[in-house]
């Protein structure tokens, strides 16, 4: 019984010991910060924004170059210069910024984004370097009507979604239907088309809106929980980035220097010296670029996937069939966006588990970042594929089997037969609806704009931000959008009428 006793003795000072190590072992990790200093490494810190967002950060004309600009660019470049390393602005959708935060593509997200309970669980936030009122703005017609947060049962209110504005119209417009949207532009839009009548917006936003339309003003409403802090998102493991950011964020405060980011910002904002063809056309051209080529790269490479798998489908081997059956079910059965987000975000993730397998049998860590456009090339290729394995496949049918009966007596084998013979004719059966599939991702591309790749959808977006015009960017867009489908499709009827001249 004493030797029990003494035995249960020896274990509890061995767990007070243990437990007294604990903080400094804790306190030892914490100080480890494999992100701060990657960045010192690469002396470039990544900040990931969506320069939709007017003064925060937009897109406007700088010494002849087209630039992002607003105070937060002021303050992460602020913060680059105190870690003494470069800054490099990675613009993404508003959506796309916590996943691209958590999967290790930016190191900080500066975007006007608030520290809601939801995102505090999935990323920290530094110290505030802004509190804003939330506004409410209305046509000026209507401004009489909204009085107060009562006066707006069964109105459309027209917010941000997943914000500070979203969870106000909800919870303190009493009555109201929110309407949630993807861009602060498109709220401006829905409220100056009349598709609802009234949008909330945060402060400064709200004053360069009211300030540039003479026909929208502020109703007299306040709200009891309007008042919003804006921070900095840093992952959860970097904990001596976050110390950093903090201290320079303590400086901002300390010397009011965002007074004059907000200045600076201003003046950039309405710089109508030029026409708007002539200030944004260069945006729209470089758009058009992303958007043939990332159409072009799909179909091409989608075409060979494509081909591979309607072989693999018309093959007697049944496990070469059920991958092609599978495949082409799960890509036809989910959203291209799903897909995107998958390739874009899912890379990383694979790829540092093959790293940490081929560390662990001594072939040493394997690096891998996939950028933006080639993420959507990727995806469109994997989702093109799909469709185009399906053109492929019916179209091998739609030839006589008895021409590759013809072929078989001949002496060819199943590949001579299927390459000189029956491909030939199923391509020229297929032109047409490839031409067509061509057209298709050439629309669908825009889907890519989610993840900051700048093709026309994206661009209309940084337009938007940078004019505060909501409509006429979208309708130049879908304008260039006809020209090339108009033409595309032109150019196939063409190709498609000497090929039956040649029959």
């Amino acid at each position: 019984m004493k030797k029990i006793s003494k035995l249960f003795a020896l274990i509890l000072t061995l767990i007070i010991a243990l437990s007294t190590l604990i903080p400094t072992v804790s306190a030892f990790a914490e100080e480890k910060d494999a992100i701060y200093e990657d960045v010192l490494k690469r002396g470039e810190l990544v900040v990931g924004l969506s320069a939709d967002y007017a003064p925060y950060e937009f897109h406007a004309e700088v010494d002849g170059k087209d630039t992002i600009v607003g105070f937060d660019i002021s303050i992460a470049q602020k913060i680059a210069d105190d870690l003494g390393v470069k800054l490099k602005i990675e613009e993404l959708g508003f959506d796309a910024l916590l996943g691209a935060l958590k999967t290790g593509k930016i190191d900080l997200i500066i975007s006007g984004m608030a520290p809601t309970p939801e995102r505090v669980k999935e990323v920290n936030f530094s110290d505030s370097y802004l509190v804003v009122q939330q506004r409410v703005i209305v046509r000026k017609e209507d401004k009489e009507k909204f009085q107060s947060v009562n006066d707006f049962k069964g109105i459309k209110v027209a917010v941000q979604k997943q914000t500070t504005q979203e969870e106000l119209a909800n919870n303190e417009l009493v009555g109201s239907i929110p309407t949630s949207l993807q861009k602060i532009p498109d709220v401006m839009m829905n409220l100056t088309n009349k598709k609802v009548d009234a949008a909330i917006l945060e402060g400064p936003v709200a004053d360069a809106y009211v300030e540039r339309d003479k026909n929208l003003v502020f109703a007299d409403v306040t709200f009891e929980q309007g008042a919003k802090e804006t921070a900095v998102a840093i992952s959860k493991d970097a904990p001596i980035l976050t110390e950093k950011v903090n201290a320079s964020i303590k400086t901002v405060n300390e010397n009011n220097l965002l007074e004059g980011y907000k200045k600076e910002a201003g003046k950039l904002m309405f710089t109508d010296d030029q026409g708007f063809l002539k200030k944004y056309g260069k945006f729209y051209i470089s758009g058009a670029g992303y958007t043939i080529f990332l159409a072009f790269i799909g179909v091409l490479f989608g075409a060979i996937l494509g081909g591979l798998l309607a072989l693999m489908k018309l093959a007697k081997s049944k496990i070469l069939r059920a991958i092609a059956i599978i495949y082409i079910e799960y890509v036809r059965g989910t959203p291209l966006l799903v897909q995107i987000f998958i390739v874009y975000f899912g890379t990383p993730i694979l790829f540092q588990g093959i790293s940490v397998l081929t560390q662990a049998v001594g072939l040493g860590a394997i690096a891998f970042d996939l950028s933006k456009v080639a993420a959507g090339c990727i995806a469109l290729a994997l989702n093109s594929g799909a469709y185009v394995a399906e053109i492929i496949r019916a179209g091998i049918n739609a030839v006589n089997k008895g021409q590759l009966e013809a072929a078989r007596s001949l002496g060819m084998n199943q590949g001579q037969s299927m390459r000189f013979i029956i491909l030939p004719q199923a391509i020229k059966n297929i032109l047409p609806a490839l031409g067509n599939e061509f057209v298709t991702v050439i629309k669908e591309s825009s889907v890519v704009s989610v993840i900051g790749v700048s093709e026309l959808i994206f661009q209309a977006g940084n337009i938007q931000g940078a004019s505060f015009k909501p409509f006429l960017p979208y309708l130049i867009v879908s304008l260039i959008y006809f020209v090339l489908t108009f033409t595309i499709s032109r150019l196939l009827g063409v190709a498609e009428r000497r090929m039956s001249t040649s029959d």
